[in-house]
């Protein structure tokens, strides 16, 4: 191991990862099949957008390149460094942006060519990804060609990479439910069905409502809440042919849903005192296959079902219900490294109002919370669960419709900012999003009440944008 002189300490010198940020690839065919041009840019674009905050999910990392879709902005890159420490970071962008950004790597001669000198005499990369997409494991064979040798120790190997899209789907889940339920009482799901086209869909879904005055349909694969309607009682027809036709056109707005199996689900009524409604565990496993728990948290839910954050703490939960998400969280991951699923993974749950706890979905790659986590870990420590209470938002609408340059966010919210000795106050988590007048942040508090208060002074101070 090579330490070099630095004027602020000798610096360990380890191999360098390669990080790719290829939130769009996880989701492609989704995108794909949304109605307009301008609705799957505008995807495109937001998951774009994303990728400064993704420098959080790599704060660990003393050498790092990290591979974007979008420019960083060079303000918010030295918040980020002088936050963590971090010295040696850097930033490749694809000269051209498709929403593929491993194609767009291996077509980009200049990145490959960084790369190659990145792998240095020894030939050889670590490279890791938000997701291990088809596209990945091209970009791993392109390197290959170029004599390199590609370690790659957060995804599955080539031919079980099937398991990410099959499990982190809506109908995978559901199926491994269906085949546990011997096994693992505990892995319950909420009363439904899989079934493809709108045809079907609409009758059995609108069946479901008349009975049960509310419903919900999942495409197989959304993101963020995309893909997923919540229907109440109220919001459809009572009688049953006008409710089937309201349905049907509401699918027929969007393409996916007549292209991917659909999923049609119980509405839960939620218990908003267990982890806000929502709880959720996160596990990563090794290349070894080794199983990792490294939080469990709330989720940040609206009513629509859009995802918009975490709350991290150990008594969000009690320990009767952590053990019980733990646990089914490990079963899980033991049916995923059975398929040779390596990698971080995600189990999502709706704590209901009949005491019941229902497994929702999993994700099979990294989270909306994992950059939260690795944060805490890098700010707070490896305790952070029980010394300090953790709020993030990943797209809190700002004020205003304001949208200011990241030059201005932190001037006013220079109060509240996190203080590495106090270790309170809020971590500006992107500068892109800036764009689309929303903030992405994380706030740490010694308590709720006082992660709360920080968040409502945030708020006040945002306003004067």
């Amino acid at each position: 191991m090579e330490v070099s002189e630095d004027p602020l300490g000798p610096v360990k010198r380890h191999e360098k990862v390669v990080y790719v940020f290829n939130m769009s690839e996880d989701v492609w065919p989704f995108i794909q099949e949304m109605s307009g041009t301008s609705e799957r840019q505008g995807e495109i674009e937001e998951n774009a957008n994303l990728a400064d905050r993704e420098l959080f999910s790599i704060a660990s990392e003393e050498s790092a390149i990290f591979i974007s879709p979008k420019q960083i902005q060079p303000v918010f890159l030295e918040y980020y460094k002088k936050l963590f420490g971090v010295r040696d970071i850097t930033i490749l962008t694809p000269a051209f942006h498709s929403g593929l950004i491993c194609e767009d790597i291996i077509a980009d001669s200049s990145i490959m060519d960084a790369l190659v000198v990145a792998a240095n005499s020894v030939k050889k990369l670590t490279l890791i990804s938000y997701s291990a997409t088809v596209q990945f494991f091209s970009l791993v064979d392109a390197l290959k060609r170029r004599g390199i040798t590609v370690y790659t120790p957060e995804s599955p190997e080539e031919d079980s990479a099937w398991a990410v899209n099959f499990f982190g789907s809506k109908s995978g889940i559901r199926q491994l439910a269906q085949k546990s339920v011997a096994r693992e009482p505990d892995f319950m799901m909420a009363d439904g069905v899989i079934t493809t086209g709108i045809f079907d869909a609409a009758k059995i879904a609108a069946n479901k409502y008349i009975k049960e005055d509310g419903v919900v349909i999942k495409t197989n694969k959304g993101h963020s809440g995309a893909g997923v309607l919540i229907f109440r009682k109220g919001d459809l027809p009572g009688d049953y042919r006008e409710c089937e036709r309201a349905i049907d056109n509401i699918l027929h707005r969007e393409g996916y849903w007549e292209k991917f199996p659909i999923v049609i689900e119980s509405f839960l009524h939620i218990n908003p005192s267990v982890a806000g409604g929502f709880p959720n565990v996160e596990f990563k496993i090794s290349k070894s296959g080794k199983i990792e728990f490294l939080y469990y948290c709330g989720l940040r839910v609206m009513p629509n079902g859009v995802f918009k954050g975490v709350e991290i703490n150990d008594e969000i939960i009690t320990d009767r219900v952590a053990a019980r998400i733990m646990d089914t969280g490990f079963y899980i991951g033991e049916q995923y490294v059975s398929a040779g699923y390596r990698g971080y993974f995600d189990v999502d749950y709706v704590a209901t109002k009949n005491g019941e706890i229902f497994v929702t979905e999993s994700n099979a790659r990294r989270t909306g919370g994992t950059h939260v986590y690795m944060t805490a870990l890098e700010l707070i420590g490896k305790d952070f669960m029980s010394d300090t209470f953790v709020l993030s938002d990943n797209s809190y609408v700002l004020p205003n419709d304001a949208r200011p340059s990241i030059e201005q966010v932190l001037d006013v919210l220079q109060s509240v900012l996190f203080d590495k000795k106090t270790k309170e106050g809020v971590v500006i988590a992107s500068a892109n999003l800036l764009n689309q007048g929303r903030l992405a942040y994380i706030i740490f508090g010694k308590n709720e009440r006082h992660a709360l208060e920080i968040e409502q002074k945030m708020e006040s101070l945002l306003a004067q944008l």
